[in-house]
């Protein structure tokens, strides 16, 4: 594997590696704060404050992955009594908007972070605060292109980009309703 497949493979799963990474953090850490308070009769300060800082960063990243996955939360029963064609047109336009959002929100995070006291540290841990507000404006973009990448998928490449959760439900149904149309076959 060439320098340029590995970047673009590891940009293609940035948000999954990093989601993997601050699991495994802050579950340690927790536990290490745990036991440590248990077994020690003392805890650590610091680990409480730094694995909210890492769940907030792992949810933020991992509505990023949700999006390319396109498996965010979104309501399309309306679209049931449209064409699917002008289905498609109006979850676009929803997309549309979905990008506009996240820009503008990019643009009011970065303008916060850039204006920040500079007197503005964490508790415990004495960290400028804007390090951990910087994930807004990082995975508002990355969220904002992996609505881009999926809207390019699905109308200039035509590849069906499904919730997997979704695709497993259509996939137990059509089981369910094929086993149920051999069983009625055999006992007719």
């Amino acid at each position: 594997m060439s320098a340029k497949q590995l970047f673009i493979r590891v940009l293609d799963n940035f948000e999954t590696y990093a989601c993997r990474i601050l699991l495994v953090g802050f579950v340690v850490l927790l536990f290490v704060q745990i036991v440590s308070r248990e077994v020690l009769g003392f805890s650590f300060s610091w680990i409480e404050e730094l694995s909210v800082y890492m769940f907030v960063w792992f949810a933020y990243f991992g509505a990023s992955h949700a999006a390319k996955l396109a498996a965010h939360n979104r309501v399309t029963f309306q679209f049931k009594a449209f064409s699917p064609k002008v289905a498609v047109f109006f979850e676009t336009i929803a997309d549309a908007i979905w990008v506009s959002f996240n820009l503008y929100f990019v643009y009011l995070s970065w303008d916060f972070i850039s204006h920040m006291n500079k007197f503005v540290k964490s508790q415990t841990l004495g960290i400028h605060m804007k390090w951990f507000y910087m994930v807004l404006p990082i995975a508002f973009l990355f969220m904002t292109a992996r609505v881009i990448q999926v809207n390019y998928l699905r109308l200039v490449k035509g590849v069906d980009i499904r919730d997997p959760d979704a695709s497993e439900l259509d996939d137990l149904k059509e089981s369910f309703s094929g086993g149920m149309e051999s069983k009625e076959l055999s006992q007719n």
